[in-house]
């Protein structure tokens, strides 16, 4: 967000009057110059031609960019600063743990024209950005599932690793049981007054060893609530990655199809809900639903810091009275 300066030394501006009092005194002819008009001309050659349209011009523009330098250098004086406030958690938020689907099928683009990996990423993202308390942590999961990043409330290292992911890194299936295992695992000791795990899917448990109603087991006795995202719609929608092993395009149709009862019976093994994600809209509501039932009370405190701007405005009435006295001292004399 675009953040305007202050000035803490508004009293400097006064001293932009003098623009107007310096053209009011050379309206009056207080600083005119005492000049004789002369007619040059070489011998039995062409007489002395002004241009007088071109050298009018520079003249504007020496006269516009000494005042701009000066009205700079004035803002310089008056001191301008960016305030800005953060708000300093002093006590724990939420934990919230991703396990996101990176398979294959993951690229088919049928959520408003973006991929379902890139619908989930700007879902997650929004998420982020408005719940600034909460710990968000990742998984990434296809055949095979990693720790991309433990729960964390350095948003920013999150969103880095959250952009890093692409589809078909972790293999062609889908393991669900081993992404939720690995999801308890990384929040089974944080002592985060509520915890939960919300996995974006769109396809049924097809590999591992762990089956997804263990590891949801697993996670309500670890007081760990469990959300699924069914995302994609169904049908023949295109398809398109670049498998990261091999440097291969494929690109097509895929025939989407998948029971979502799979799913609705690990979120209620779980403790929470299953949502359908057919849109961008659906998303941002099931995250926000998300968002406010793991909501926590946390006491805060803001802290103020300052970014002084005096340099900046400096250099640019040096660069304005440069351009100025170019004009006015080189450019007009070749003229």
């Amino acid at each position: 967000m675009l953040r305007l300066p202050l000035f803490e030394n508004p009293a400097a501006f006064l001293f932009l009057a003098a623009i107007p009092a310096l053209f009011i005194l050379r309206k009056l002819r207080v600083f005119k110059k005492i000049a004789f008009p002369l007619v040059f001309s070489d011998w039995k050659g062409k007489s002395f031609v002004w241009k007088g349209r071109v050298s009018g011009v520079l003249g504007v523009l020496s006269v516009v960019f000494s005042v701009l330098g000066y009205a700079a250098l004035v803002c310089a004086f008056a001191d301008p600063v960016i305030k800005k406030q953060e708000k300093i958690y002093t006590s724990r938020g939420a934990d919230i743990l991703f396990v996101l689907d990176t398979s294959p099928s993951m690229a088919a683009r049928d959520i408003a024209g973006m991929t379902r990996l890139e619908a989930a990423k700007q879902g997650i993202r929004t998420l982020v950005n408005g719940n600034r308390g909460a710990a968000f942590g990742l998984v990434a999961m296809a055949s095979e599932a990693a720790a991309v990043v433990p729960p964390t409330t350095d948003h920013e290292l999150f969103l880095r690793r959250l952009d890093s992911l692409v589809t078909g890194g972790l293999g062609e299936g889908t393991a669900i049981g081993i992404g939720l295992s690995s999801a308890v695992y990384h929040l089974i000791t944080s002592s985060a007054p509520k915890k939960c795990i919300v996995l974006i899917t769109d396809g049924e448990n097809n590999a591992g060893s762990i089956h997804p109603d263990t590891a949801a087991a697993l996670a309500i006795e670890s007081g760990i609530t469990l959300y699924t995202f069914g995302i994609g719609t169904k049908g023949a929608v295109p398809i398109e990655y670049v498998d990261p092993q091999t440097g291969k395009v494929h690109a097509g149709y895929y025939d989407s199809e998948f029971d979502s009862s799979a799913l609705e019976q690990i979120a209620a093994a779980g403790g929470g809900r299953y949502f359908g994600i057919e849109s961008t809209q659906a998303l941002a509501e099931a995250l926000e639903m998300v968002s406010r039932r793991q909501k926590v009370l946390q006491t805060f405190h803001y802290k103020s810091s300052n970014r002084d701007l005096y340099s900046y405005f400096l250099i640019a009435s040096a660069v304005l009275f440069f351009l100025g006295w170019f004009i006015r001292h080189i450019l007009l004399k070749e003229i």
